[in-house]
């Protein structure tokens, strides 16, 4: 289908979002092929923007927000264009890529639960990475399989498993921002006044089984997703090592990061290992 100015315009600012909200994502996406970027900088657009209600937009009237928001994503969908360019974008993703409106569904879900709920239980946390993380994966991977539905679903289940471990190591490194700033406890059971060293290991063993489980999911993408998908993979898997590294203390009262020298590197071995076929 042939983009008008205005949807070109539209990508334009979803592009603009991505990369000002994350460096680490907007390189992984431009090492994806041109043919997946547009999509995918529109579903990450909808995502950040919808993240910024409930996460930043404190003393505006946040519930009243997101459902205005849930609603006029449903009406961009469903009538094909949106005044919102952030929204339009995502439409066109949506229904060029044909992305399930449980995904979407499911996500919203997530962002309207951190309103209210402060502590997760067990189902409570497994919902919330589902929509918050898993749906996004399963988003992009309407993208990346559009032309393969066989390999979306051979994908299916390697794709959660990437999306909960990213946004577990998310958890665990805006302790600090999550717990002291916005009163958010995601792991069940866990109190950060007292943050044991078992309690971050249990943590850790359930992250480093999704990343063991993930990995075969990566080597299945085709090479224009490959690629991109491992830098992600790369970064997440750099930071849980940092974080790994250190103190339960420390993790609960510090935000870690990956260097920008650190990213470089990561970036050329992962275009070194896509060239020999390693990744």
């Amino acid at each position: 289908m042939k983009l008008t100015l205005y949807d070109k315009i539209a990508i334009s600012c979803s592009r603009v979002v991505t990369t000002g909200y994350s460096t680490s994502f907007s390189l992984g996406i431009k090492m994806l092929a041109a043919r997946h970027r547009k999509a995918i900088y529109a579903i990450y657009g909808f995502v950040r923007l919808a993240d910024e209600i409930v996460d930043t937009f404190f003393g505006q009237p946040q519930k009243e927000m997101l459902d205005r928001f849930r609603a006029d994503t449903a009406e961009a969908i469903n009538s094909h264009i949106s005044s919102n360019p952030v929204l339009h974008s995502f439409q066109w993703a949506v229904n060029t890529y044909n992305i399930d409106k449980e995904f979407i569904e499911a996500f919203l879900y997530s962002m309207e639960m951190d309103l209210s709920l402060k502590n997760h239980d067990r189902q409570s946390y497994s919902e919330y990475i589902y929509g918050s993380a898993e749906a996004v994966g399963l988003m992009c991977l309407r993208v990346f399989c559009h032309d393969d539905p066989s390999r979306f679903d051979r994908l299916r289940e390697p794709a959660r498993l990437l999306g909960s471990a990213f946004q577990k190591v998310n958890f665990l490194r805006d302790i600090k921002s999550d717990w002291t700033e916005r009163g958010r406890v995601y792991f069940p059971g866990v109190d950060f006044n007292n943050f044991t060293v078992e309690e971050k290991r249990q943590i850790e063993k359930d992250i480093e089984s999704e990343f063991a489980g993930a990995r075969e999911g990566v080597r299945g993408l085709d090479r224009g997703s490959r690629r991109g998908v491992y830098l992600a993979y790369s970064y997440y898997l750099a930071l849980f090592a940092k974080i790994k590294k250190a103190g339960a203390d420390s993790v609960a009262g510090k935000r870690y990061r990956i260097s920008n020298g650190r990213k470089t590197l990561l970036l050329l071995k992962a275009l070194f290992y896509d060239m020999a076929g390693l990744i």
